[in-house]
């Protein structure tokens, strides 16, 4: 459908206004926000995502694609998560110490929200030992965390150690993803679960709560 090209199309090069009046023309034409969101925002994501990993684009071209792609599904919210009110599972979500960078984490957040899973956002620079108290207190069965620089990936390792010696290893799995980190890196630190966009990350969350 020409006007989801259009909607991947401007994303791809960071035109937010453009994303915006393109993605409520598209629900005023009837066309149902999960064929908008899948089909024109992440399909434009999802390449801007490759071309990061080939070094064709840089962070900066990443972070305004990646703005266009949260105005975007800002607009698509109420649609996707119409109906949805039942909690189905718990998630403590957040960017890991030292990292600043949250427009990933964000898209994330909303993703499982619109799973219906109920997530506790804890933001960016998150400390191993606060991952743990909020595990902990809420009683969450997902550990999902972000990281967008190489020098932060190993808090990751960080935040399983602290899982293992506050004893709910056993008891949550930790879910990791961001543009440096990789599934050969998830099984090097002892995490569970590697995705590499928002959906995968909601689907598998919805998956280990269900």
């Amino acid at each position: 459908m020409a006007i989801l090209n259009d909607i991947s199309t401007n994303l791809q090069i960071g035109k937010i206004d453009a994303v915006k009046e393109l993605v409520q023309s598209a629900l005023d034409e009837g066309i149902p926000a999960e064929e908008i969101l899948h089909k024109g925002l992440l399909e434009g994501m999802n390449v801007v995502g490759e071309k990061f990993k080939n070094f064709q684009v840089f962070i900066p071209q990443v972070l305004v694609s990646a703005r266009a792609m949260n105005e975007g599904t800002l607009i698509l919210k109420p649609a996707l998560s119409a109906g949805e009110s039942k909690s189905t599972g718990r998630v403590v979500l957040g960017t890991v110490q030292g990292d600043m960078h949250d427009i990933g984490k964000n898209l994330v957040k909303m993703m499982m929200e619109c799973k219906g899973l109920e997530v506790y956002d804890l933001g960016t620079d998150v400390s191993p030992a606060e991952f743990v108290r909020v595990a902990q207190e809420k009683d969450c069965q997902v550990i999902a965390l972000s990281a967008l620089l190489t020098t932060t990936m190993e808090v990751m390792a960080g935040v399983v150690n602290a899982c293992a010696e506050a004893g709910i290893r056993d008891k949550v799995k930790i879910m990791i993803g961001g543009a440096p980190v990789t599934e050969e890196f998830c099984h090097q630190i002892g995490a569970d679960i590697y995705t590499t966009d928002a959906t995968q990350a909601a689907e598998a969350a919805l998956t280990v709560c269900s």
